[in-house]
């Protein structure tokens, strides 16, 4: 599983490749993000607007959009991608 990180004027985008076998645990890891049931080790959830999960594929793409007036940090993101990825490997 690969991941890429991009910022953008109202958030982020994840692009998660390479994700074969393990589409639906991913997904319902993610669902669980968008429905405010996030268990990933941050409080960065209080920052983020919305999470749209889209798939072409085997890969993954993140939307997660920032509050008004927030930014969503990087480096949280890349910690709950590790704690996501455990989850479902």
């Amino acid at each position: 599983m690969k991941t890429k990180i991009e910022r953008n004027a109202n958030g982020v985008a994840v692009r998660i490749s390479d994700v074969a076998g393990r589409t639906e645990r991913l997904m319902e890891a993610f669902r669980e993000c968008q429905e405010g049931r996030c268990s990933c080790p941050t409080d960065e959830y209080r920052n983020v607007q919305s999470v749209d999960v889209s798939q072409s594929g085997t890969d993954l793409t993140l939307s997660i959009k920032a509050k008004a007036g927030r930014q969503i940090d990087v480096a949280e993101i890349e910690k709950c991608l590790a704690h996501t990825r455990a989850r479902v490997e």
